[in-house]
C-alpha cells in the first residue's frame, strides 16, 4: 500500500449520525461527502450504502475521541488496538463506544482496506505538566487520571489554516473557541497546543448544547449521597440533561434558542457566553496573552449573536484580532493517515 493508492474514506460515527468524506490521493482534494442521521446503533446498512458511492478505497480512517496517553497521530487499527480503546471508553461513555462499534462495522464490510484511527486527545499530548495534572495523590494520577484534553482535530485544522492564511498569527498566542454541541477552548502558541478546557473526559470545561461543563466536585457528591441517584443517573443528567438544554429548560439548539421570546432561552445563552468567555480569559494566563482569538465549530461559525456576546466580555482585554474560520477535521484524519502510510513504504 503506498500514498498514492486510491482514495480515503473519513468515517465519523456517533450514537445518532455517521458523517463520512472521500479525499484523493495523494493531493487530498476532497471529492464525497455527506451526513446521515440514524435511529438506532445498526451502522452496517447506512456504511454499506457510502461504500457503495465510493471507487477504489484505498484506506479508511475513523475518527475516535480518546486516545489516551498513548495514541498520538494517524495509528493502525488492530485488534489490540481496538482493545485498548475499549479501556477508555469509561471517559468518553457518548462516543467511544460508538466509534469503536463504528470501526468494527467498517472493517467486517471493507477486511482488505487498511483501517486507521485518528484521535481528538493527540494535538494535545506535550502539554506541560503543569497544565495537564490534577490535585490527586499520586497513586491515583498513576491510573493516568490526568488532563487529556479534546477537539483535537479541529483546533489542528485552525493551526494549518493560521499557518497558511494569516501568518502573523499562527507565530503568536491564539485561542481557538470549538463552540457546538460539543465546546471546548484551546490556548495555541506557535501552532502547538499549550493547554485546554477539557480534562479527563469530554464533559468539563464550559457548558455545552446537553453537557454541563465544569462544576464543583462537591455537587455529584451530594447528588448520589444526599438524593440518592445512581451512578448511571447522574451520568445522564450531565452528559445529555444539562448546558443549554438544563439552562433554557427549551432546547440545546442554539438556532431554536435565539428564536424564542422565553427569556431563559437568553439567560442560557448569556451563562453559555459568560462561560466561553471566562475560558478565554484564563488560556491568555497560560500564553501570557492573547494575539487573536478564532471561532469555529457549528455555533463559532453561524451564532454571531453568541459571538458578540462573547466578545463583550472581554472589551478589557488589549486589543486582538477575530477571525471566523470553518473546521474541517477529516482533512485532518486523511493527511495524517497519507503522512502515515507513506511512512510504511
Amino acid at each position: 500500500m503506498t500514498a498514492g493508492d486510491g482514495n480515503i474514506l473519513v468515517l465519523n460515527v456517533g450514537s445518532s449520525s455517521i458523517k463520512y468524506r472521500v479525499f484523493s490521493l495523494p493531493d487530498l482534494a476532497q471529492i464525497d461527502g455527506n451526513k446521515f442521521d440514524i435511529a438506532d446503533h445498526n451502522y452496517t446498512p447506512h456504511i454499506q450504502t457510502i461504500i457503495a458511492k465510493i471507487n477504489n478505497i484505498g484506506a479508511v480512517v475513523h475518527r475516535v475521541v480518546h486516545g489516551g496517553a498513548d495514541f498520538i497521530g494517524a495509528v493502525r487499527v488492530t485488534d489490540n488496538v481496538l482493545k485498548r480503546l475499549e479501556t477508555l471508553s469509561p471517559f468518553a461513555p457518548l462516543h467511544q463506544p460508538y466509534n469503536l462499534a463504528g470501526i468494527r462495522t467498517a472493517q467486517s464490510l471493507l477486511p482488505s482496506a487498511p483501517h486507521f484511527a485518528c484521535f481528538d486527545t493527540s494535538f494535545h499530548h506535550g502539554h506541560d505538566a503543569v497544565f495537564d495534572t490534577y490535585a490527586l495523590p499520586v497513586h491515583l494520577r498513576a491510573h493516568g487520571l490526568k488532563r487529556y484534553g479534546f477537539h483535537g482535530l479541529s483546533y489542528d485544522w485552525i493551526a494549518s489554516q493560521l499557518k497558511t492564511h494569516h501568518p502573523h498569527l499562527a507565530k503568536g498566542r491564539v485561542v481557538v473557541a470549538h463552540l457546538g454541541n460539543g465546546s471546548s477552548l484551546c490556548g495555541l502558541q506557535n501552532g502547538k497546543s499549550i493547554d485546554t478546557t477539557m480534562g479527563l473526559t469530554a464533559l468539563d470545561g464550559v457548558p455545552m448544547g446537553t453537557r454541563c461543563g465544569a462544576m464543583d466536585a462537591g455537587l455529584l457528591i451530594y447528588l448520589a449521597r444526599n438524593m440518592g441517584m445512581t451512578n448511571d443517573e447522574i451520568e445522564n443528567i450531565l452528559y445529555l440533561q444539562s448546558g443549554l438544554l438544563g439552562l433554557s429548560g427549551i432546547s440545546h439548539d442554539v438556532k431554536i434558542l435565539l428564536a424564542a421570546t422565553d427569556p431563559r432561552a437568553e439567560f442560557a445563552l448569556d451563562v453559555y457566553a459568560l462561560k466561553v468567555a471566562q475560558a478565554a480569559a484564563a488560556l491568555t494566563v497560560s500564553m501570557g496573552g492573547m494575539d487573536g482569538l478564532v471561532f469555529t465549530g457549528g455555533i463559532g461559525e453561524n451564532a454571531g449573536v453568541v459571538r458578540d456576546k462573547i466578545l463583550m466580555y472581554l472589551t478589557h482585554l488589549q486589543p486582538f484580532e477575530t477571525l471566523v474560520i470553518p473546521t474541517n477535521e477529516e482533512w485532518v484524519m486523511a493527511r495524517d493517515v497519507r503522512a502515515e502510510m507513506a511512512s510504511c513504504t
